[in-house]
């Protein structure tokens, strides 16, 4: 049993983040952050996509410099990575030619430890981490949650005193996800991991509830914190007690609130062509639609129950109410949505006509789509670069928010036809059978 220390373990000063753009001036991505993790916590950063979470936790990890303000570790002011701490990151990030073992090791290469005690530490990791007998498997050889495992087991390795997680589960399907999340909980409430602190990063408000002692809520445009919320519920949390039902919808009234303020704003931004759009495809923005529509909600829903469906729960629910508030076939509010007249058409209308009214609200609700069609009326031979309107876009947007926002506004346009694109030549096109 490790037991955990109690005081400030990392500590963040007014940090600001800004990326240069094409335009010349700078995209502030994080807005003076202050933010204190204390020992023997989780602290949870919870945010829709865009509030520059990502950002924050490289930052926090000694990965990418602020470009203002302070990141402190027990202290001392971080200025690269630091031994204590430790990142597992979304993705797997595994070397496919390496067995586990030899993956894991590769965490404690920095520290020059003897092989026999990397070896030792090594195995230890994959014990805890629930690996044992896979030791000589390969990447290729294991499920996701399995390579996700090797990851935590990495990140284990270096006995870190702050664990940073950056979206963890968010890669796996929904009952693996909760069983690994399980298991590390069980690690945690018995203090059986090296790690004394944890800043997580999510966008799903249940994970949040279920495992912070502490949540931030970041707003977007720029990152910036919004609220802090307590989660006063003893661990192990049950999802069906009232106390723990309660603060997801809280937590849902937060965001929407939020996202909808960010989504009135960015319509102002050039028109509204430096809106970023989330990454939700027009299927998905369907079931949601059906979900709501159908009984027992009858046009309208609280987001944590729509969550809650075994379809939807891996998803960035909050990302699909924002397709719908955008593209106004639903409308959110106080963590609930409804249905727009628009919205109710669409549920009970037939493939064809369904496309018709996306096509509509597309080109009348998402200006972006309809400069792209715009500029490809207007073009000889109807045909236009990509590179063209990703240079518009990463005036007013991250780079990563840009490319979202392209694959995001592609998947929209070829649902709807009003436009197709060739990833191959990289180029947007007309026909005329896409009138």
């Amino acid at each position: 049993m490790v037991a955990k220390e109690n005081g400030l373990v990392l500590e963040m000063r007014k940090v600001c983040k800004a990326f240069a753009r094409p335009s010349g001036n700078p995209l502030v991505a994080l807005a003076d952050i202050d933010l204190s993790l204390k020992g023997g916590e989780i602290l949870g950063l919870l945010g829709r996509s865009g509030s520059g979470k990502s950002t924050l936790i490289r930052i926090a990890g000694g990965l990418m410099e602020p470009t203002s303000g302070d990141v402190l570790y027990r202290g001392k002011r971080l200025s690269g990575p630091e031994e204590g701490i430790a990142v597992v990151f979304q993705t797997f990030a595994l070397l496919p030619w390496l067995t586990v073992l030899e993956n894991v090791e590769l965490g404690l290469d920095a520290l020059g430890l003897p092989s026999e005690e990397a070896r030792r530490r090594a195995m230890s990791a994959i014990d805890l981490i629930g690996l044992d007998g896979f030791q000589s498997a390969y990447p290729r050889e294991l499920s996701g949650g399995m390579r996700q495992r090797v990851g935590f087991a990495r990140a284990m390795v270096v006995q870190p005193a702050v664990l940073l997680m950056d979206e963890p589960f968010s890669a796996l399907d929904v009952l693996t996800a909760e069983t690994l999340r399980t298991d590390f909980m069980d690690l945690w409430i018995e203090h059986e991991l090296p790690t004394k602190s944890v800043l997580l990063v999510t966008h799903n408000i249940e994970e949040a509830v279920l495992m912070c002692d502490r949540i931030l809520v970041l707003a977007s445009n720029p990152g910036r914190i919004a609220a802090e919320i307590p989660v006063p519920l003893e661990h192990p949390r049950n999802r069906l007690d009232q106390e723990f039902h309660d603060l997801v919808d809280e937590f849902y009234s937060i965001l929407t609130s939020r996202a909808t303020e960010s989504i009135k704003a960015q319509s102002k931004i050039h028109g509204g062509l430096g809106q970023a759009l989330p990454a939700v495809g027009p299927h998905l923005v369907s079931a949601v639609i059906e979900a709501v529509a159908g009984p027992p909600n009858d046009g309208q829903a609280d987001l944590a129950d729509i969550a809650r469906l075994p379809a939807l729960g891996a998803k960035d629910l909050l990302a699909v109410a924002e397709a719908l508030h955008i593209l106004e076939f639903a409308e959110l509010k106080e963590g609930a949505i409804k249905l727009t007249a628009a919205g109710r058409v669409f549920a009970q209308s037939e493939a064809e006509e369904r496309k018709r009214l996306f096509k509509e609200h597309l080109l009348r609700f998402v200006p972006f789509a309809a400069h792209i069609r715009h500029v490809l009326d207007e073009r000889e031979g109807h045909l236009a670069p990509r590179v063209r309107f990703e240079s518009e876009l990463e005036d007013h947007v991250s780079t990563n928010d840009a490319e979202e926002t392209l694959r995001t506004v592609i998947g929209w346009g070829r649902y709807a036809e009003i436009f197709s694109y060739d990833d191959g030549s990289r180029m947007f096109s007309i026909n005329h059978s896409q009138g």
